[in-house]
């Protein structure tokens, strides 16, 4: 993932802003340590000025932005990867093809936009962030569907339009800002004022909606692994994040396929597929992904932190993520950690696991779902949050230094099936053997050869903040109680009058975030309500004693672990059809 920032529409000197939005736009350089480049013009007394700091993973020799069409009337400054570039090209007049000046997946943007004008967002097949600009200063600026890059707004005293994509670059500048919203558009020039319109709506998106169409396991697996296929288009070295999980783990077993059938003998690229985990010394993620990793014959790494280190990491773990959100804090420290490692060795991509668990209702809470209804409901509303959540720490833990993560569980075909499947086949129903994500967990249970060991395939959910070792919850909880006193916590009020702080961690976390972010809008981008086991607050009203132990680990769901009959009836399901392709193998 690249940086980008923008300053549209400014009645300030253009020297002066210039180098205001050099300055901006260098506090967010980590996400782009490549190179950077800037495109400045002033067109009725008012300057605009697109920068751009760049991670090249795609054509890192000449994909330098801002890029332009062919006739450079417009300007566009992008973060993201857009998959389907090379079919998109096809839509274009063979002569601008021909004009190209890079192999970059973002130079189609602005001839797309040329063309088509802002029903060119419809046609994208990626993740993205970003702003498109023309001579006379009009602007289009849009977002991915999920939110996989990150995307924020502000509004200057001189009525300028501040765009970047972490809200450190904006934060000072800006009378107020807010999270640039995923799925929309925003279009704005020197006449009009800027208005913001929600350009992906798919069917489900409508919590009124419910899914009726059955379960297609074959159509399931073959989906997901295009998804992962698509997203192994670099020309850098790339690995994957295997926690020993079954998202993780399907996505390296993918991977993995791929990657050996694709191999190029090229000095950028490894000749096998790298993996790499982290977690507190022997903690259950370590172990499962080591089988893992054996099983599929994947170059493993893991890494190993101490409480200490990440106590003393926090206040720069803040910093990169933007939140205080107690859950996503006590998940990126790890990745945070993971993520320098991997970048010092020369890798600049790797593919991850996240999604699932909302598409699938995969958190172990979703076991006292009362109904397929509300099932759904609590699926589309996790999905609605991802970007101030599992996305969010995602794409700025691994940012934050510089390396790019893809999460093929969000792409938008694959959205599309499992959200409109009905919800009756995703749920758990302990009778059955069906525990959290049966439904994919089926989909690859038969596949010859084999993607993952029984063992792995049918492993019962751990959260992140779990799985790299529970000693880590109870460390931060601990030093938390050491340097929060009560009467810290029952003056919270008083500090923070708004979403306050009911815990000494939460507290501690929310005295960090104001150090660094200090204003009302930086405040007002975080989410807050209570959570059980990172539940929605109206999952809560699943079961009665919820409401006072409305924990965010996975602890906090008593009760719910079936993994031994689960692993049991998946070994025996496999055997039994290991005899059926026997016995007609011998028929035939």
């Amino acid at each position: 993932m690249c940086g980008i920032f923008a300053i549209l529409g400014s009645a300030e000197d253009p020297h002066m802003l210039r180098a205001k939005a050099l300055s901006a736009s260098k506090t967010i350089r980590h996400r782009g340590p490549d190179w950077n480049g800037i495109h400045v013009q002033t067109v009725g007394g008012c300057t605009d000025i697109l920068c751009h700091e760049r991670l090249a993973i795609v054509d890192p020799n000449s994909g330098k932005q801002p890029l332009y069409n062919s006739d450079r009337t417009f300007a566009v400054c992008a973060n993201g990867e857009i998959y389907n570039h090379m079919e998109l090209r096809k839509l274009l007049d063979p002569k601008i093809v021909a004009s190209f000046r890079t192999q970059s997946d973002c130079e189609v943007l602005s001839h797309l936009y040329e063309k088509f004008g802002p029903e060119m967002v419809h046609k994208l097949d990626g993740v993205f962030a970003f702003v498109v600009l023309d001579k006379n200063g009009n602007v289009f600026a849009a977002r991915d569907p999920m939110g996989v890059c990150p995307a924020y707004i502000g509004y200057g005293s001189d009525g300028s339009v501040w765009i970047s994509s972490e809200m450190k670059a904006i934060a000072e500048h800006c009378c107020r800002f807010d999270i640039f919203l995923p799925g929309h558009s925003f279009t704005t020039s020197r006449t009009e004022s800027g208005k913001m319109k929600r350009w992906y709506e798919p069917v489900w998106w409508n919590e009124k909606y419910l899914p009726t169409k059955k379960l297609d396991l074959d159509m399931l697996r073959e989906k997901f692994e295009s998804a992962v296929e698509k997203r192994l288009m670099a020309d850098v070295p790339f690995g994957v994040l295997l926690s020993g999980g079954l998202d993780s783990s399907l996505v390296a077993a993918i991977c993995q396929r791929k990657h050996t059938q694709q191999s190029k003998p090229d000095a950028l690229t490894f000749s096998k597929l790298h993996s790499f985990s982290v977690g507190l010394p022997n903690s259950p993620d370590l172990q499962a992904a080591r089988k893992v990793a054996a099983y599929l014959g994947t170059a493993h790494h893991e890494f190993t932190f101490e409480i200490e280190e990440g106590i003393d990491a926090l206040s720069d773990v803040i910093y990169y993520l933007e939140t205080y959100d107690v859950t996503t804090i006590r998940a990126a420290t790890p990745m945070y950690f993971l993520s320098r490692k991997i970048k010092a060795m020369g890798v600049k991509m790797v593919l991850s696991g996240e999604g699932a668990d909302e598409l699938f209702g995969g958190y172990l809470y979703f076991h006292k779902a009362p109904n397929a209804e509300e099932f759904h409901k609590e699926c589309v509303r996790k999905m609605k949050a991802l970007h101030q959540y599992d996305v969010l720490r995602a794409n700025k833990a691994t940012a934050a230094w510089g390396l790019e993560v893809r999460v093929p569980f969000l792409d938008k075909d694959f959205m599309e099936l499992a959200m409109t499947m009905d919800a009756t086949d995703k749920m758990i129903n302990k009778a059955d053997g069906r525990i959290e994500k049966w439904a994919v967990r089926k989909a690859f249970s038969f596949a010859e050869p084999s993607y993952l060991p029984d063992e792995i395939l049918w492993r019962q959910k751990e959260q992140f903040s779990d799985g790299v070792g529970y000693g880590w919850i109870d460390g931060l909880k601990d030093h938390a109680e050491k340097v929060v006193t009560q009467k810290m916590l029952d003056h919270a009020s008083y500090c923070f009058p708004q979403n306050t702080p009911n815990t000494k961690e939460a507290y501690f976390y929310r005295s960090m975030f104001a150090r660094h972010f200090p204003q009302q809008s930086s405040l007002e981008t975080v989410p807050s309500g209570p959570s059980i086991a990172c539940s929605t607050p109206a999952a809560i009203a699943w079961d009665a004693s919820w409401k006072n132990n409305a924990d965010a680990s996975g602890r906090a769901v008593m009760g719910v672990h079936v993994q031994e009959k689960a692993f049991d009836d998946a070994k025996r399901a496999a055997e039994r059809s290991a005899r059926r392709r026997s016995r007609s193998s011998r028929r035939r």
